[in-house]
């Protein structure tokens, strides 16, 4: 079958496409016209690059009925010009990569950059409070919420707070995109099913295989911390490291050029769906710092008080009474600046 097309023929379908919306174009064609989006519309093009759009345009007319599509439903540059110029390129550069490394359909993507750009014309995107992974998700929590989903597989996902997730387990493999924050999973043993499909984990940084097992995943700014409670759990990252696999009681960082061995800072990676910070010799830097994200605004602390070391279980529901407990059993005094400010240094005891 020959992929050259006629003018007559490439006209018919142009004209099929746009009566019938972008569903109807090859799926490689709204690729490309996304991926054009995303380097001409959000960032600075070279020359060389708005030479090579210019030829992609020209080459078929599907091309520019494309671009046209994926252009109306984003419908948003206007609303761009009070925001930094590389938000809205960085918002839609993720959703590209989301996009290729996690298999979502074309139409979930064109999906994002509509509803992406009434986040950005509304300054929903730049509200720490109301972030853009959300309106992909099928389910997510809110600052100091926790959520239990029980999958049609048999599967446990425990989202902590601040987080987003997708699930798909409609294919021959059972699919989860963690979007933003932590989770932790139970695989199910997906009964019903003539052959047991395997279970995946996508995130920016790579891919996570279930080997039947319980785990947390937890998204860090520029890589992803996995902790194994059960079983076995298989690391691929991104951009082609070499697999790894990480076995029960152990930690690992994913990044997309690799896996590192993971300090857990005293932590137990799983207490907090007991609704508690768990561990030992804790520093207090990184207890507060963990307190920090189950409540709006920020804690600061004192460098002079960062390295006080503390023991036990902190409770995460009502972080005030935890802040002041710290007080009772730490030489620490507790400032509220304003409601969402809060500052730890050392105690006066004059």
């Amino acid at each position: 079958m020959t992929n050259e097309v006629s003018s007559q023929e490439g006209t018919a379908q142009a004209t099929e496409a746009s009566h019938h919306g972008a569903d109807r174009f090859p799926e490689s064609v709204v690729d490309a016209a996304i991926s054009w989006a995303v380097r001409l519309d959000y960032n600075t093009p070279t020359v060389a690059q708005q030479q090579a759009f210019e030829c992609w345009l020209q080459a078929d007319p599907l091309h520019g009925l494309a671009w046209q599509r994926v252009h109306s439903l984003k419908g948003f540059q206007s609303d761009l010009g009070e925001l930094p110029p590389g938000l809205a390129y960085d918002t839609l550069q993720t959703a590209q990569r989301h996009r290729e490394r996690s298999g979502l359909s074309r139409r979930n993507v064109i999906k994002l950059l509509s509803l992406a750009g009434f986040a950005l014309s509304t300054g929903w995107i730049a509200r720490e409070n109301t972030p853009w992974q959300r309106l992909l998700a099928d389910a997510s929590t809110a600052t100091g919420e926790q959520k239990t989903l029980q999958l049609d597989d048999g599967s446990i996902i425990v989202l902590n707070t601040d987080s987003a997730v997708s699930t798909d387990l409609a294919g021959p493999h059972r699919l989860l995109m963690l979007w933003r924050g932590e989770i932790l999973i139970t695989t199910g043993a997906d009964t019903g099913i003539a052959m047991k499909r395997p279970f995946w984990v996508h995130t920016p940084f790579g891919r996570i295989q279930a080997l039947g097992t319980r785990f947390v995943v937890r998204l860090e700014a520029d890589r992803a911390r996995i902790s194994v409670q059960e079983g076995a759990v298989e690391l691929h990252p991104v951009n082609g490291g070499f697999p790894v696999i990480v076995q029960s009681g152990e930690s690992r960082w994913l990044a997309e050029e690799g896996t590192l061995p993971a300090d857990l800072q005293g932590f137990e990676a799983d207490s907090w769906q007991k609704g508690v910070i768990a561990g030992r010799n804790i520093r207090l830097q990184d207890l507060l710092s963990e307190l920090s994200r189950y409540r709006p605004g920020y804690i600061t602390c004192d460098p002079g008080v960062a390295d006080l070391r503390l023991s036990g279980l902190f409770h995460v529901k009502e972080t005030d009474r935890t802040l002041q407990f710290l007080t009772q059993i730490q030489p620490i005094s507790i400032t509220y600046r304003t409601r969402f400010w809060v500052s730890v240094g050392l105690r006066d005891f004059h």
